[in-house]
């Protein structure tokens, strides 16, 4: 499909290292903002009919998992590229600070409630990464039983794969000078200070040991099957084009078929 060539180089390899430094924010592999959103309405029709057959077909299932640092798109991305999927087929779970009875249970115990069934498609708005990245910034976790999660994760992805829920991952990645542009528009948008949390300011002074974190779940996570994508999020028009257009490829990627009728259809009359 055109253009994938262009961002393979941010699916972080199985074995290799993520490399968030060498990767600009801003990148957008000479596409003209026109031409990417040409390209993003194609994809959305295309990605509606595949989400139809995938439902039909009832097979398999699709996770997306998104993440990123606060303010890095992941709410924008569900609104732009997941608006041209049946709401009956697709369920978005946004994953906070855990509460209640999840407190008393294993960590994945709620994500796993929240997989996708057979024939729908999941998004997660942030996933079971957050155990490893603000359990590792704020020390909610330590020494071996933190090491354990990453090994515990790749685990669980491999059992939905073998029980066939494809995952497929996306990092949206940021700069630190585009998260404070976007977090002083929340400040200055009366319909975006709702959003606004002083938490967010707390969390920001972390930016490096953050970033370290993503690195280091990135890189150990990145498996056949359930690869890691690298999304440079500067630009938001370029943002939705890349979910998109590997959300396209992927589906392409199971060849699926229509189910055959249970009955001889031809031999049929409406009356």
């Amino acid at each position: 499909m055109k253009g994938l060539k262009a961002i393979e180089h941010l699916r972080v390899k199985p074995g290799g290292k993520a490399g968030l430094a060498r990767i600009d924010p801003d990148f957008c592999a000479d596409l003209a903002k026109e031409e990417a959103e040409g390209q993003l309405a194609e994809d959305l029709e295309a990605l509606s009919h595949l989400q139809q057959l995938l439902y039909a077909e009832d097979r398999r299932a699709l996770l997306v998992v998104l993440q990123g640092i606060d303010t890095a798109g992941k709410d924008g991305v569900i609104r732009k590229v997941m608006t041209g999927f049946n709401p009956q087929g697709c369920v978005v779970t946004p994953f906070k600070r855990p509460a209640g009875a999840e407190l008393e249970h294993d960590y994945l115990w709620r994500v796993h409630k929240a997989c996708p069934r057979r024939g729908e498609i999941g998004v997660f708005n942030r996933s079971h990464y957050e155990d490893v990245l603000v359990a590792r910034v704020h020390g909610l976790a330590h020494g071996q039983r933190l090491e354990r999660r990453y090994e515990t994760i790749n685990g669980f992805e491999r059992m939905l794969a073998d029980e066939g829920t494809h995952v497929v991952k996306f990092f949206l990645w940021i700069s630190r000078d585009e998260q404070r542009k976007r977090l002083e528009e929340r400040l200055r948008d009366p319909e975006k200070n709702w959003k606004f949390s002083e938490a967010d300011l707390k969390e920001r002074e972390r930016w490096d040991e953050y970033m370290d974190a993503f690195e280091l779940a990135l890189t150990r996570c990145s498996t056949e099957h359930g690869p890691w994508w690298i999304v440079p999020a500067n630009r938001k028009w370029f943002r939705n084009w890349m979910v998109a257009r590997v959300l396209r490829h992927t589906l392409e990627g199971f060849s699926m078929e229509w189910p055959r009728a249970r009955i001889d259809v031809s031999k049929v009359r409406v009356t």
